[in-house]
């Protein structure tokens, strides 16, 4: 059953460079469509839009605002069979990725994104996976030890995975309290908000498998795109954007083959180019007016076209 729409206002982030990357497309993709912002600018100019997201929320709010005509919606997570095979029969000009959590969702405490007292440890960002409390209370301390270490760059991952280990042996972890006062049990005292924030935001990486789906789904968009087409990635973490800037980096070389082989033995063209090369930032007039924009970094690639 679908949940029921709530207000989902939600200021879509680098708005002017996404309209530009996608002016003159006929075919878009949103794969993360959120509450519809940026799908709104694709279809005000005149596209087709798929838009695709895994929280029933999220497509309900969409919907509200932009109505069913000259849009498509598809419940699921944009890393799925069922999104991939729908963008592949879509044919796009262009897809964007947004890899960012709205606000709405944020800011809603009952979906325990959030490190206020009281929360509920849930952090899906749809109802298909374990939530943030499973994870803590099953996990092994050298997984809860990867999962800070990797996504959330913590150097006393280590003692932080005893510590839950030893905790949720006395009482399981159901809120955002057992996981701030496990946090601050390792950091010290002088631990707050950004520990928190990076932490909080490791786990729910780790229950979305956000980074194992961007990395599956990225080549399957990519030859869903018409020649000269383009994907457009959002990211908002360290992670994120290595394996975006990686994939891409791979796809615009000429030949792929390791450097001590002597004869060129792989598909010897590039497969397209990044489009700038460089990766382009909000501006400082963006970042201040949204601050949930400041860590955002956009890379584009476009296939070749012929």
């Amino acid at each position: 059953m679908t949940p029921p729409a709530v207000p989902f206002a939600h200021q879509p982030v680098l708005a002017a460079e996404i309209a530009e990357r996608a002016r003159g497309a006929r075919r878009v993709v949103d794969a993360t469509l959120g509450g519809g912002g940026h799908a709104s600018l694709f279809w005000a100019a005149g596209a087709a839009v798929l838009g695709i997201d895994r929280d029933p929320r999220a497509i309900a709010a969409a919907r509200a605002r932009l109505g069913e005509e000259g849009i498509t919606y598809l419940e699921a997570p944009y890393a799925s069979d069922a999104a991939l095979e729908a963008i592949g029969r879509f044919a796009p000009d262009v897809i964007l990725l947004d890899l960012g959590v709205s606000s709405p969702q944020l800011d809603d405490e009952a979906r325990g994104f959030t490190f206020r007292p009281g929360a509920p440890l849930d952090m899906r960002m749809g109802d298909d996976a374990a939530t943030a409390a499973d994870l803590l209370n099953t996990a092994d301390a050298e997984e809860l030890r990867r999962i800070f270490r990797e996504y959330g760059d913590e150097r006393q991952a280590g003692r932080l995975a005893r510590e839950i280990v030893r905790r949720r042996g006395t009482a399981p972890f159901a809120t955002s309290d057992e996981l701030v006062n496990a946090i601050r049990a390792v950091l010290g005292p002088r631990s707050g908000p950004p520990d928190f924030a990076r932490l909080f935001q490791a786990v729910r990486i780790a229950v979305n498998d956000e980074l194992g789906g961007l990395a599956r789904a990225l080549p399957a968009m990519r030859d869903a795109l018409v020649p000269g087409g383009r994907i457009a990635v959002i990211s908002y973490h360290s992670g994120e954007d290595r394996i975006v800037k990686h994939s891409f980096q791979e796809w615009a070389r000429t030949c792929v083959c390791p450097v001590e082989q002597p004869v060129c033995t792989c598909r010897g063209r590039p497969l397209g180019r990044l489009e700038p090369r460089k990766p382009v930032y909000p501006s400082d007039a963006e970042a201040q007016h949204n601050p949930r924009a400041r860590s955002a970094t956009l890379r584009t690639f476009r296939t070749i076209e012929v």
